[in-house]
């Protein structure tokens, strides 16, 4: 089920990387063609500043897209700088989500979520001390190192008792 997840959740972060690039392209081009201003903006600077967001964050989808495409090849848990793009992409997704839900409305709301709990369900299915599934050894099979197993509760011990002055 890990790897799955991974590859879902690289495809829909490639796509909402061209969606988001190519929505605030969009609104560039509508801006300038509109050429007013707001508050007293020059038209020409806020249509390249909604390009080049457009691309900036269409360019962090498609980083975080590619950690996950990362993670469903090699089949391992993601490390240091691919965690935390993941872990921001999810942090991006919940703020995401709630502005979604009174801006956009809930249909953006829900797929905010879906991608927020695929990140989150991607972190939590690879363990970072476990390898790849594909490791795991046969029935039967030579095993590791035996550990000692402890009880859950051990018996008490009971200091000698100090004989008594007579």
């Amino acid at each position: 089920m890990r790897r799955p997840v991974a590859w879902i959740l690289a495809v829909v972060l490639f796509v909402e990387a061209l969606g988001v690039t190519a929505l605030n392209w969009f609104l560039g081009i509508v801006v300038d063609r509109q050429d007013m201003s707001l508050a007293g903006l020059d038209p020409d600077a806020m249509s390249v500043s909604s390009k080049a967001g457009g691309v900036v964050f269409g360019l962090y989808f498609a980083l975080c897209g590619v950690v996950a495409l990362l993670v469903a090849l090699r089949d391992r848990a993601p490390a240091g700088l691919g965690r935390i793009l993941l872990i921001s992409v999810a942090v991006v997704h919940g703020l995401l989500g709630a502005f979604a839900w009174g801006l956009v409305g809930p249909g953006a709301f829900v797929f905010m979520v879906v991608v927020l709990g695929l990140v989150i369900l991607l972190l939590m299915t690879y363990d970072r001390l476990e390898g790849p599934s594909d490791a795991a050894p046969a029935e039967g099979g030579p095993k590791g190192p035996e550990r000692p197993q402890l009880d859950k509760d051990p018996a008490p011990v009971i200091p000698p008792a100090a004989p008594s002055p007579s």
